[in-house]
């Protein structure tokens, strides 16, 4: 037995929940899990693990082993990496989870700067709109836009970006432009049903609430970006979203001198566990991409 392997297994069974979680996140056999398992509690002649309705749960030495080995995992990888030298940068795999627009557009271009900085390091990227399990899914680093509804996870917001009313210049050429919140609703509003369609505008001390009347709701943002550049209707997103049209004049901001909630970028690492060096130096690099 690999006691360093089994060591690395058994963090991802229990952050996985169960064998077959682990199985998946590691691309091995659940029989070569459970194995290694059974020969790391035979090892340390300590029940690890008691198995529950709700899947796997750590013994209380079994959770002391956790804790500390997790740790020692972490500092193992420092010392690698203080070993190799900077020259050499990361190794192993980083698995992202990242909304698929935002991606596009902001990370996916720069990875080729990132990914020469560190030859050895290979990227999986799980691209959804959808909050996802980190743990289950074996995530080192999530790129989460909005409010975080996971109290358990470490994240690091790493930018900011205002939210507009927008719309294709040749669709306000046709419908004309809109100067108040209150005729937005003349408009048709293209709705990404993962977001409210109720928001609140602010000019000084007037506040005004407005909820956007549309026929199309979309469950993707990629949807409603394709939708308002095929020149539909408006929609409300993050100036991250439209970027480029903005800069060119493709897409307009409508009623400017109101202002809506920002959004923040945040870097959200698993709960129950420190975040690698590989997560923590793609935070930042993504980081040193937004800010420009």
């Amino acid at each position: 037995m690999d006691r360093f392997q089994a060591m690395q297994m058994y963090v991802q069974v229990v952050d996985a929940g169960s064998f077959s979680a682990a199985a998946r996140i590691l691309d091995i056999g659940q029989p070569a899990v459970s194995k290694t398992i059974a020969q790391l509690e035979k090892h340390l002649e300590v029940r690890l693990l008691l198995r529950t309705t709700h899947g796997l749960t750590p013994t209380e030495a079994g959770q002391r082993f956790y804790e500390r080995v997790r740790i020692a995992l972490q500092q193992a990888e420092e010392a690698e990496m203080a070993a190799r030298g900077a020259d050499k940068g990361l190794s192993g795999i980083l698995r992202v989870a990242a909304a698929p627009t935002f991606a596009r557009l902001h990370v996916i271009p720069h990875l080729p700067e990132f990914m020469s900085q560190h030859p050895q390091l290979k990227i999986d990227i799980k691209l959804d709109d959808r909050p996802i399990d980190l743990v289950a899914e074996g995530i080192d680093i999530c790129l989460r836009m909005g409010t975080l509804q996971d109290s358990g996870a470490v994240a690091r917001k790493l930018a900011t970006s205002p939210r507009s009313v927008l719309a294709t210049t040749e669709y306000l050429t046709r419908h004309g432009y809109p100067t108040h919140p209150k005729a937005l609703n003349q408009h048709e509003a293209l709705v990404f049903s993962q977001l409210t369609d109720a928001w609140q505008f602010s000019r000084g001390n007037e506040v005004e609430n407005v909820e956007l009347k549309g026929r199309l709701h979309l469950s993707a943002a990629e949807g409603v970006r394709a939708a308002v550049l095929a020149h539909m209707g408006i929609t409300v997103a993050s100036d991250w979203m439209f970027s480029q049209e903005i800069a060119d004049g493709t897409v307009e901001r409508l009623v400017s001198d109101w202002t809506l909630p920002d959004i923040d970028l945040w870097a959200v690492f698993p709960g129950g566990r420190m975040a690698t060096a590989k997560a923590r130096q793609f935070a930042a690099f993504v980081e040193s991409v937004i800010q420009g």
